[in-house]
């Protein structure tokens, strides 16, 4: 019989945001992955877990695939932890889950902490439906023109940033989609966690520089720019014209559809 791999969610600062079944798979396993193994064995020493540990990451995740699944093919129960909160959300691990899949090796989540709900749970923006952009691109330019393509999304958008970049982030967002309601969590569980709450163009200057950042953003209003031609929805399914249309009124898509066909 095949062997398993699980994907294990890890605290994204406080410790003690752990599971016991989080503990005792890892306690459990033959083999633990982990972004980062400078990281990871703060928490594993704080539970007296003693597992063989081994990197995996952007930078060796295809070299070590083949490896790992020759493991997981004779029987070995794997773990993959990122350093912070649930792995392959913006972290590396989704190319050794398809694998799996595609083999027919189990593939087991075990929930727990995600900075991307994390924020949105206290952000005070909906969220019935949202657009996850994960981290921005670095450079000016590249970061300006993927904003750009954010403009007309009627969802809350929730996107990581960088401490050196998040007042230039910000600035972009402003600049880009307009003076929107922002929360900007900072820290999160952290002893200086932070939270802030407002426009825009008002907040940057009151998140201090230091530690990664999680940004939720208000949704277009669906109100169009003057002279923002109209889109072609000539031929276009339901679920197409209920999104343009959500979009255009600044609503979720499951809103408009509940509206029009549930009594």
């Amino acid at each position: 019989m095949p062997g398993v791999l699980y994907v294990v969610a890890t605290p994204i600062g406080n410790l003690e945001d752990w599971t016991l079944r989080a503990q005792r798979v890892l306690g459990e396993v033959d083999l633990l992955l982990a972004e980062d193994t400078r990281h990871t064995p703060r928490l594993l020493d704080r539970y007296g877990i003693r597992v063989p540990l081994r990197s995996y990451h952007d930078f060796n995740e295809a070299s070590r695939a083949e490896a790992i699944l020759g493991k997981l093919r004779a029987g070995a129960r794997v773990a993959l932890v990122s350093d912070q909160g649930t792995p392959t959300i913006s972290d590396p691990g989704y190319r050794l889950v398809r694998l799996c899949r595609e083999e027919g090796i189990p593939v087991i989540p075990i929930p727990g902490p995600s900075a991307v709900i994390a924020a949105l749970s206290v952000s005070g923006l909906p969220t019935d439906e949202f657009h996850f952009v994960g981290f921005l691109p670095s450079r000016k330019q590249a970061r300006r023109r993927k904003i750009e393509t954010l403009r007309n999304l009627g969802v809350t958008l929730v996107l990581y940033e960088s401490p050196h970049r998040v007042e230039a982030c910000l600035r972009d967002l402003s600049e880009i989609l307009g003076d929107r309601l922002v929360s900007v969590a900072r820290e999160m569980t952290k002893l200086h966690e932070e939270y802030v709450f407002g426009r825009v163009s008002e907040v940057g200057s009151r998140v201090r520089p230091k530690g990664e950042v999680v940004i939720v953003v208000e949704g277009a209003s669906g109100i169009p720019e003057a002279g923002e031609p109209a889109p072609d929805l000539t031929g276009a399914s339901r679920q197409e014209l209920l999104k343009a249309i959500a979009g255009r009124l600044g609503v979720s898509r499951k809103a408009l559809y509940d509206a029009l066909y549930k009594k």
